[in-house]
């Protein structure tokens, strides 16, 4: 079945009117949640297809759109790291799904692609495929490639075998090696504008999407997925005794909150801390419009300069909440020091 989301559907257009100009690796970019990796597929999908349609949509039909869907194209290679679940991402959008909690991912597994992975294209990419027509290589989240692994696609890169096509989907491609992304036809994924992502929301049974979606960076997908995997419940815990200032207590929080990935509780508190400040600086606020009044009373009674070195912090318990750390330690350690900024030390 044929998908993309409404905000998609022009640059999908210009797109697949401009075959005959792909080069040999395109490089979809854009930010968390809104659907790069849906697009990247469908995309693949319409490539291999036997019986696509003028408007160059996959028919869903030929043997090839079967073997597609069931994950068993044999001229289709997805890299992703092993977190990831192949049958999540193959049934729906991962990039819904990694916007979020991460509950479900394994701490054992690897969040990064490696060297071997990148290494066992070498059969796919340069033997004779099993069908004619294009191979395609899907790279998902490209910027978890390692340092060794991103050399090695560079390599294929450079010397891009015959009638394959390398697809790489980053959120940060900032974090791409330049020459990677010099070799790539780069095409900006368009984000929907709040609107349009409050009224699809609304069409797939989200209430009060307004409230929700600042908190999911604005992102539809990032939204739709912190209200299927029941996220209002344990975030509104959060609120509840965050709001509370200098009452509330850092260890009890911790532990009702351990089993919540630990990169979500980190967004969750630097998007306080940030409301905190913004609220200081400017009276606005952008994440927790909600609790506009509650913000602004405590916004009044931090040290500014401390709230902004605390912010720094965060950043750092952001990039270390991806180990496999104790996550109710992680969490008492900061929680505690957020409380000491409350009380002034």
């Amino acid at each position: 079945m044929f998908e993309l989301y409404p905000w998609q559907q022009e640059i999908w257009q210009k797109l697949l009117q401009n075959q005959q100009y792909y080069c040999h690796a395109l490089l979809l970019t854009g930010k968390k949640g809104i659907g790069k990796y849906t697009f990247s597929r469908q995309l693949a999908k319409s490539l291999l297809c036997y019986s696509a349609t003028a408007e160059h949509i996959a028919c869903g039909t030929c043997l090839s759109c079967g073997w597609f869907e069931q994950n068993a194209h044999p001229n289709l290679h997805c890299v992703i790291p092993e977190a990831l679940s192949t049958d999540s991402i193959a049934i729906a959008d991962q990039e819904s799904k990694e916007s979020s909690s991460l509950s479900k991912v394994k701490k054992n597994l690897s969040q990064q692609i490696s060297i071997d992975q990148i290494r066992h294209l070498n059969d796919f990419v340069y033997l004779t495929g099993h069908q004619k027509g294009y191979k395609v290589v899907l790279i998902y989240p490209a910027e978890t490639m390692t340092h060794a692994a991103a050399n090695a696609l560079l390599k294929k890169l450079e010397e891009p075998p015959a009638d394959v096509l390398f697809i790489l989907v980053a959120h940060q491609m900032q974090r791409l090696l330049p020459t990677i992304r010099s070799r790539c036809q780069q095409i900006v994924m368009p984000v929907p504008s709040a609107e349009t992502s409050i009224v699809w929301l609304k069409q797939h049974g989200i209430s009060d999407p307004e409230l929700i979606l600042p908190l999911n960076d604005f992102s539809p997908l990032s939204t739709w997925s912190f209200v299927q995997e029941q996220l209002t419940i344990p975030h509104q815990h959060f609120v509840d005794s965050i709001k509370q200032g200098q009452n509330f207590d850092p260890f009890a929080l911790a532990l009702s909150l351990q089993q919540i990935h630990l990169s979500t509780v980190v967004s969750w508190l630097q998007k306080w801390c940030y409301d905190l400040v913004s609220c200081r600086v400017t009276g606005r606020i952008r994440y927790y419009l909600k609790l506009l009044p509650i913000i602004q009373v405590l916004s009044k009674q931090i040290d500014l300069i401390a709230y902004m070195a605390f912010l720094r912090e965060l950043n750092t318990h952001q990039k270390l909440s991806h180990h496999p750390l104790n996550a109710r330690l992680f969490l008492e350690e900061m929680f505690i020091r957020y409380s000491f900024m409350l009380c002034g030390k």
